[in-house]
């Protein structure tokens, strides 16, 4: 997990960076993005495309924005520590290091087992904390939100407050009123989304390098034992055939 302490020493110096190509290049925003992981991706995931992290980033804050960008974070969650999950977990951390090589700063949180087949790993306190922490000391002309969960509404607000301009980043169709009204401006994805490649079935069963969070090779694997057991429940048998499905496990989205 990436220490909290560790992500302010990095931005701060990353600030100093930019306040120094501001005033050599004029007058281009300074902007820092925060996102949540697993809000965006379900949102994605919803529209039946895969996300693309390096068209997001050059969308939002990209040299064809008139803006500089101080730094990306990715807030996301860890399947849990534990051999049922193992396999996912590996797989997140591919997503991970793909992410950090790609020059994305990610901030990760250990899940915890929820209900049958899925794990809990809030990450919007450790988003709430760090986007008013390194806004105060940064001081970046804007911050931009990709969430469209309602509990950073409050937290908008506050940074307005310190005279920031926040812009929400997210598909406005799904996006409440509260979220909505305590932005500078709401920043719609949805046709971004419409530009990402479509994913079909046998690509939503595999994993994705990008870090998309569809299903496991394992899970893929599941699903196609089922089709052939459905088929074999339809055929005639002399003794009916019993077999245990193996249970699918997939993190749980929060909209």
């Amino acid at each position: 997990m990436v220490c909290a302490v560790g992500v302010i020493d990095d931005l701060l110096r990353a600030a100093g960076h930019m306040r120094k190509r501001s005033q050599e290049s004029g007058a281009r925003s300074r902007v820092l993005v925060l996102v949540d992981e697993s809000n965006v991706s379900s949102s994605v995931r919803t529209a039946g495309r895969g996300l693309d992290w390096l068209k997001l980033r050059d969308f939002l804050a990209g040299q064809n924005t008139g803006r500089d960008l101080i730094e990306m974070v990715v807030y996301a969650g860890l399947p849990p520590a534990i051999p049922t999950w193992q396999d996912e977990r590996d797989r997140k951390n591919k997503f991970v290091h793909w992410m950090r090589s790609n020059g994305f700063m990610v901030v990760t949180k250990d899940g915890a087992p929820a209900e049958e087949g899925h794990y809990k790993a809030n990450v919007d306190v450790m988003m709430a904390i760090d986007a008013l922490e390194l806004s105060i000391e940064i001081r970046p002309d804007v911050v931009i939100l990709v969430t469209g969960d309602a509990d950073f509404a409050y937290l908008a607000t506050k940074l307005r407050r310190h005279g920031i301009r926040v812009e929400v980043a997210s598909v406005t169709a799904n996006l409440g009123h509260i979220l909505r009204s305590a932005a500078n401006q709401v920043v719609d994805l949805a046709p971004l989304f419409r530009t990402f490649e479509m994913i079909n079935m046998r690509e939503a069963g595999q994993a994705q390098v990008a870090g998309e969070e569809a299903r496991s090779p394992a899970q893929a694997r599941d699903a196609r034992v089922t089709k052939v057991q459905g088929t074999l429940a339809q055929a005639p048998q002399g003794r009916p055939q019993q077999r245990r499905r193996r249970p699918r496990f997939r993190p749980m989205s929060r909209q």
